[in-house]
This record gives structure tokens, C-alpha cells and sequence, in this order.
């Protein structure tokens, strides 16, 4: 297990063998670290791969054809070193194939492939997974990066922004069932925007994350205190977003999912979730999110 590093002009960027992760996009431009380090005391992870399945599942567990399988918060493709497949001086590719281990949580057959790839001031990251098993397939996967905010020093939390499309002056989001970590849907709260922005409070997550669905968040970013930008992640396309940060922690994640976590009471089928990626056998899906520096 080891850590994979690209660099050019602008930026380092760190992606570490276990779990494919992103662990550091280091701006030279400014001499900032931008990924959260992953202080345990708040939360040990950085940008973890969300596969096979966003989020939890109502009970800790799914159904598929009668079965019950118990399947962790975020499934389990974060904690797997995985092999890496291709390198150059610009990207690299991490593999994942599933195993006897996996099969025991997730009776598919896959083989799940992450490419970072750095250019110019965008890192891109890109999903591929493809079903080599001999029966369809069904999963959500999902990014999870957190970003240090405050990132300047002398600064507060409440004193960055949110920054959607522009086109945007309110989203809509539901909240997190606090006991069971599954979705609420039945209540739909209103963020609105002014110029497009939303100012960060340290209270913002005492309720967890807020999932917004329906593809509505195109685009992402965080402004500095002058309203210049820190960063924009672009997923246009992306049905689910998460933005979430452990309440009081100097950072803020902004998630885009294909998927999500079970709705509240969702006892039926694992292909029949409301929001599941579903594949045939021998079909590939493939999915790319992009983070810009700004400045």
C-alpha cells in the first residue's frame, strides 16, 4: 500500500492506495492544503468512495431475492487497497474486483475502476463500474470530499459561502432521519439563495447532512470571505448531492451521488429502491465529477 503523487504548475495532488482515495490537493499558488486531513477527533476520513451504496440502508441491512444482507454506512469499497492499474505523469487508475469477501455483503460480480487525472487547476475523477457477474447488478455509489474551511488564516467558518449555478436562487433539500440514518422525504425544506450563495453557520449540520434530489445541484463551490473562489466541483448530471460536515469541524464535504440512502421504513427489494443504478450483464456505467481551484 503506498500513495500515488501528481504535480504540475499549480497543484499537488495525493491519492493514496487504500480505497483510491484523494487525500491531499495542495494549491502552490496560494500554499494551501484544500483536503481535509482527516482529524479523527471530527472525522478520520478525507474523500472516501461511496460503493456499493450511498449512505445506510433503513435497519443496517438490504433485501435481495429474500435475503437479507447486513451492508455498512457507505459500503465497502473505502477500505480496500486497491490495485493500481495505470499510471501516468498526469493520472492514475485504481482497481477494484469483488472477491469472496465482498459476496458475503454484496452478491455481485464487478469490477469497480477510479481515475484521478490532474489538469491545470481541475482535478477530475472519474467511476467506472462494470457488471461481471452472470445476473444484473444494483448499487449507488457516490463522492464524499471534505475541504478545509476556514482555509485562511483570521478567518471563521460563518465567514465562507456556498456557491450554486447561476442560474439558481433557491434548492430544496430533506434531512436525515437522526436514529436510523435513512431519508426523509415527506419534508422538503427550502434553501434560499442570495446571488446564488448560502452563507455557512457552525450549526448548519447538527441534524447531519442535507440531501438534495431531483438533480438539482449542477455545480457546487465554496467562496472565500471576499467572495472570490476557493473551489468549484462540477457534477452536472448527478441525481443525489450531500453536503455535510461533523457539526462544530473546520471543514464542509460537498457530495455528489448517484444514489442516495434508503427513505425511512424502506423494507422492499434492492432493485426496487427508489434511486438504484442497475447494470446487465457485461454493461459498464461510467460517471466523472470535477474539482476546480479557483483564484
Amino acid at each position: 500500500m503506498g500513495r500515488f503523487k501528481m504535480e504540475n504548475d499549480r497543484l499537488v495532488v495525493t491519492i493514496d492506495d487504500l480505497g483510491a482515495e484523494l487525500v491531499s490537493i495542495y494549491d502552490k499558488k496560494y500554499s494551501r492544503e484544500l483536503i481535509w486531513q482527516g482529524d479523527p477527533a471530527w472525522w478520520k476520513r478525507q474523500a472516501p468512495i461511496l460503493f456499493p451504496n450511498v449512505g445506510k440502508f433503513y435497519g443496517g441491512e438490504y433485501l435481495y431475492q429474500g435475503r437479507h444482507y447486513v451492508q455498512d454506512q457507505h459500503g465497502f469499497a473505502r477500505d480496500y487497497v486497491l490495485e493500481r492499474v495505470e499510471e501516468s505523469p498526469a493520472s492514475v487508475t485504481h482497481r477494484l474486483v469483488s472477491n469472496a469477501e465482498t459476496r458475503k455483503v454484496y452478491p455481485f460480480d464487478f469490477e469497480l475502476m477510479i481515475t484521478h487525472r490532474l489538469d491545470g487547476d481541475k482535478v477530475d475523477i472519474q467511476w467506472q463500474v462494470k457488471n461481471t457477474g452472470d445476473h444484473p447488478m444494483h448499487f449507488t455509489i457516490g463522492g464524499h470530499p471534505g475541504f478545509n474551511v476556514p482555509v485562511l488564516p483570521d478567518t471563521e467558518y460563518s465567514d465562507y459561502a456556498l456557491k450554486f449555478a447561476e442560474d439558481q436562487d433557491e434548492l430544496h433539500f430533506i434531512r436525515i432521519d437522526m436514529n436510523t440514518g435513512t431519508g426523509l422525504p415527506d419534508k422538503v425544506y427550502t434553501m434560499m439563495l442570495t446571488d446564488h450563495k448560502y452563507q455557512l453557520r457552525k450549526d448548519l449540520f447538527d441534524l447531519d447532512a442535507l440531501v438534495f434530489d431531483g438533480g438539482q445541484i449542477r455545480q457546487a463551490g465554496i467562496v472565500m470571505p471576499d467572495g472570490s473562489d476557493y473551489l468549484t466541483l462540477l457534477c452536472d448530471g448527478f441525481p443525489n448531492f450531500g453536503i455535510w460536515a461533523a457539526p462544530g469541524a473546520p471543514f464542509v464535504c460537498l457530495e455528489p451521488w448517484c444514489g442516495r440512502c434508503d427513505n425511512f421504513g424502506y423494507e422492499g427489494e434492492l432493485q426496487d429502491k427508489p434511486g438504484i443504478n442497475s447494470l446487465n450483464v457485461d454493461e459498464t456505467f461510467k460517471k466523472v465529477y470535477s474539482i476546480v481551484i479557483g483564484g
